[in-house]
């Protein structure tokens, strides 16, 4: 079996940034690398999503940085980043960076935001989820520009990975800036939401089969994520949470991926 417009079936595991020691979050990622995961995630948060409420919880972006040196083969990125915390050119140019350390491995994964605990203790205005998405259609083109103007430039041109499914909204702005859409869609709904998002396409005069499809393995069975694998679907990816990581799924999801793609 073939991928929609050949493109290679890819399997990204999100580290979640809670509940783990550093040290135990760094030789995960050594065994991941090793076990041939195409995309390493963590997420932007400020406080465990699940779990113990204070639990032990580590920042995104410096994280990344680390992975960047420790790593030599894998993609990786924030899954995702949060548009809200950071002033865009700002965002452009610590992109730009991991971009620069990890020789051309980066991923701009980014949305808009959702998790009020994180604007309240930490002082940013959470805004309404209007605002919040109209913020990041107005940051894209700046944090864009901005990697145009940055000495040394980018290796390469960094993938926005952009994660929602809002119908009116974040999809017409994946449609104008994405090259990955990521979402948690069952194959019913990622059927009406890829048409959704060509209508979008078609408004804002972009071919939207140049956008990689990502979507959720959590919950999923191999016979699902085939039905998602021919909707267009050609990034899975599933998490994983501290204290221990449990690595048997990844075994079976990149199982998958090679005999998908044999």
């Amino acid at each position: 079996m073939t991928s929609v417009q050949n493109r290679p079936v890819r399997i990204g595991v999100q580290i979640a940034p809670q509940h783990a020691p550093y040290a135990v979050i760094r030789d995960t990622v050594a065994q991941l690398e090793d076990l041939g995961v195409d995309i390493l995630f963590n997420w932007d948060h400020f406080f465990p999503l699940s779990g113990e409420r204070n639990g032990l919880h580590f920042e995104s972006w410096t994280m990344l940085g680390a992975w960047a040196e420790q790593t030599s083969r894998v993609e990786f990125g924030s899954l995702v980043n949060c548009n809200s915390y950071r002033n865009a050119n700002l965002q452009a140019d610590m992109a730009r960076t991991l971009d620069r350390i990890s020789g051309g491995r980066f991923i701009f994964g980014t949305g808009a935001g959702w998790f009020e605990r994180d604007y309240d203790e930490y002082g940013y205005e959470f805004g309404t989820a209007g605002s919040r998405i109209a913020a990041l259609g107005e940051a894209l083109p700046v944090i864009t520009d901005r990697w145009s103007q940055l000495n040394p430039p980018p290796t390469r041109p960094i993938p926005i990975l952009i994660g929602g499914g809002g119908v009116k909204k974040t999809l017409r702005i994946v449609a104008q800036h994405a090259d990955i859409w990521h979402s948690f869609s069952s194959p019913t709904v990622l059927a009406e939401k890829r048409e959704i998002l060509r209508r979008h396409g078609e408004a804002v005069g972009r071919d939207v089969s140049e956008i990689e499809i990502s979507t959720e393995l959590r919950g999923r069975n191999e016979a699902t994520a085939e039905e998602l694998l021919a909707l267009g679907t050609t990034m899975f990816t599933l998490g994983l949470s501290g204290p221990h990581h449990d690595i048997a799924s990844v075994r079976r999801w990149l199982a998958w991926r090679d005999s998908v793609t044999s």
